[in-house]
This record gives C-alpha cells, structure tokens and sequence, in this order.
C-alpha cells in the first residue's frame, strides 16, 4: 500500500466500515421489502457485511506487505530506514492543511512509496545474493583450489583431469567474486539512497509549509526514485547471467 494510500486510508477507514454496515442493513432491508422473512433477511446482510470485511482483508493481507525482517543485514537496515523516514513523510503530509500544495505532497509520497518497495525488492536480491555467495562457500573453493594446484605439480600422469578440476573451480570463484562485489556495490548504492531519502523527507517539512522550491523538490524525488528502478533492474540482471 502506497504512502498517500495509507494517508487515505488513515483518514477514511471509519468511514468505509460504516459503509459496509450500511450496505450489510441495506442487503437485509431490501430483501424485507421483497417479502422475505426478516430471520433470513437478517442473516443475509449480517453475512453480506461479512463478505465485505473478509474480501478487504485479503486485498490488505500482510503477505502484501514490506517485511524488513524478511532479509539479513545489511539489507534489512535499508529496508528499515526507508520505512522509517516514510512514516516521518506521513505525519508531515498529515500536518499539512489541504490544499494544492498537499495533493502535491500527496503525489510526492506515492512515488517514494515506490521508491520503498524498490527498495524491498533490492534488499530481497541482495539477500538472494548473499545466500548464494554462501552456498557456494569461497574459503572451501579456495582450499580446494591449492589442493588441486598441489596435485597437479605432483602427479603429472593426471594433469589433464586435474586440469579440467582447476578450471572448474576457478570459474567457481570468479563466480562468487562476480556475486560479491555486485552486492557490495548495490549495497553502497542503498547506503547512499537512504542518505538522500532522509534528506528528502527533511525537506518535505519546508515544502509543507511553502518555504522550499517543490519543482525542484520533485525533481528530486524523481531522480531518486529513477535510481533505486535502474538499480533494482541491474541486480535483477545477476540472477539472468
């Protein structure tokens, strides 16, 4: 759920509740008025009343949701600052009076809503990432590898299958030294977007009350937000290779 979204969402769920009650009332009434017992009538609205909670709770279920303990560090740490300065951006939008300047704002939130599930979903391959680089274990490659070398100088009559084993696990290590250092950079890249995001939502405070550019402002936004998409798409790019 985007950030404006839940500004909505905060504002208007009293009201969408009675609204179900009342479509629940509205059920049962019309059925009455159509000759139906009232005992049936009844259980029906109740049961359309029902029907509607249930079908908002599974448009709204937690496996939708942005889980930071999903993934290890570091990349949890990322996913939880970007929450945390998007719950800051929240109760700035929420202070502002309304107006064009709040549905700019408004605007502004529901792209770096965006810009946090990008977020999510780099922090979620980086993980990937990480369990890989594990799973193929480098030290135990290492070792492998000047066990191999040693061989090789001793036992000539082998060496063009050991030769092949060489190979093998040499392409092994690039393999992980490739993983790694593709973590490291989307990793660097997190670090500093979450630096620009709190600037960002540091910012918005002036914005709310009209001492800032917000052309400019949303410039900014978009900027970021652009980034975290190409960065997302380049990490996407190390599972396909």
């Amino acid at each position: 759920m985007g950030i404006a979204n839940q500004l909505r969402t905060t504002g208007t769920s009293r009201a969408l509740l009675s609204w179900r009650v009342l479509a629940g009332v509205l059920a049962g009434a019309g059925l009455a008025a159509l000759g139906v017992g009232w005992v049936v009538a009844v259980a029906i609205g109740a049961g359309t009343y029902v029907a509607l909670v249930a079908i908002a709770a599974l448009i709204d279920r937690p496996g939708n949701r942005i889980d930071p303990f999903s993934v290890g560090e570091p990349w949890r740490q990322y996913v939880q600052g970007a929450q945390r300065a998007a719950g800051r951006l929240r109760e700035v939008v929420g202070e502002t009076h309304d107006g064009p300047l709040r549905d700019r704002l408004v605007g502004v939130a529901d792209r770096l809503a965006h810009g946090l599930d990008e977020t999510y979903r780099i922090a979620q391959r980086g993980d990937q990432i990480d369990a890989a680089v594990r799973r193929l274990d480098p030290p135990a490659l290492r070792s492998k590898l000047e066990m191999l070398e040693g061989r090789q100088s001793s036992e000539p009559a082998a060496a063009r299958e050991l030769d092949a084993a060489i190979e093998s696990v040499r392409a092994q290590i690039l393999s992980t030294e490739r993983l790694q250092e593709q973590a490291v950079k989307a990793s660097n890249r997190l670090r500093l977007s979450q630096t620009r995001l709190d600037e960002l939502v540091s910012r918005a405070a002036e914005i709310s009350i009209g001492a800032g550019d917000t052309d400019a402002y949303e410039h900014d936004v978009d900027h970021l937000v652009v980034e975290l998409e190409a960065l997302r798409l380049a990490i996407d790019e190390t599972g396909r290779s």
